[in-house]
Order: C-alpha cells, then structure tokens, then sequence
C-alpha cells in the first residue's frame, strides 16, 4: 500500500496516541496534530476548564468542530481523543477521509497511563476502573467500525507500535 494522504489515531484514553503519532509523523515526514491540543489552542484555556464550564457536551461540540476541520486537512497525522467517535458525524470525518488505526490498550494499561500527568476529567468524578471500563464498552464497537488497522499498545514501546504500523501499511 502507498503512504496514505492522512492517518487518524483513535483510542482510548491511556493508549498511547500522542506519543505514537509523534513517532509516526517523523517517521513519515507528515505533519502531527493532537486534536486535544488544537482544542486548547483555538479555546485558550486547558480541556479541564472546558468540561467545568460547559460540560462534556460542550467540550464535544468543540471536538466535533475540530475534527471536521482537521481531517479535511492533507499529509497529517492525527491524534485524537478518546471520546472523538462518540459523534457519527466525526466518525463518518475520521473514516471517509483517512486511514484510521486503532490503539488498543487494556483496562490495566490505561490505569498506569492515566495515574499520573495532565488532569484527565472523566476520570475525576469516581472510581477509575469501573470508568475506563464503562467507556471502553461504550467505545470499543464505535474505533472498530471505523478503523483500517487495530494495533495493541500493552507494554510495548512508542517506536515499536509506530513501526508496525509502517510495516503494516
């Protein structure tokens, strides 16, 4: 298969998407955007801030913005976040516009990632593995029906999840 023009990371929370789309962007000589990261820029203020003062449906109708911006775009690679296919409008984006891979991480594995670093806030509100359960079920189904390629991330390193993906285009 040749370079695809864009390649969409999607997964959940913990899976490693920043950092392998980093790796992957390098590799390919694309350029890398963080949808998370293009929230806070184009807002001015962290996701947090954005969930305490509109809620998750506001912060949703910003990502949805977002996404359908970004995947328009050409010779990307984008991470985003892990409630990005909840939309159908963003998935349909993601699916028609890109080649989608699909990091999938455990349970377990998303707990250590999550434990520590930038404020993550659905995880905020109780128990974190009954959460990150909950939304893998909801989310699970929703990656898969839009991803090209599924690859695991569980204890492996940013370089060797990036090249499998190169090796697998």
């Amino acid at each position: 298969m040749t370079k695809p023009q864009n390649i969409f990371l999607v997964g959940p929370m913990g899976a490693g998407k920043s950092a392998v789309g980093r790796q992957l962007a390098k590799m390919l000589h694309m350029s890398f955007i963080d949808s998370d990261d293009e929230i806070e820029a184009r807002t001015g203020v962290d996701i947090p801030f954005i969930f305490e003062k509109e809620g998750e449906a506001g912060f949703r109708k910003r990502e949805a913005a977002v996404i359908e911006d970004l995947s328009s775009r050409d010779g990307i690679v984008l991470a985003t976040g892990g409630g990005a296919v909840v939309d159908p409008e963003s998935r349909n984006h993601l699916g028609a516009r890109g080649f989608v891979v699909y990091l999938h991480t455990t349970i377990a594995q998303q707990l250590a990632r999550t434990r520590r670093g930038r404020e993550r806030p659905l995880l905020e509100s109780g128990d974190r593995e009954a959460i990150l359960a909950e939304l893998m079920e909801l989310r699970d189904p929703m990656y898969r029906e839009i991803a090209d390629m599924v690859v695991e991330t569980d204890g492996r390193k940013v370089r060797m999840v990036a090249e499998e993906i190169l090796e697998r285009l």
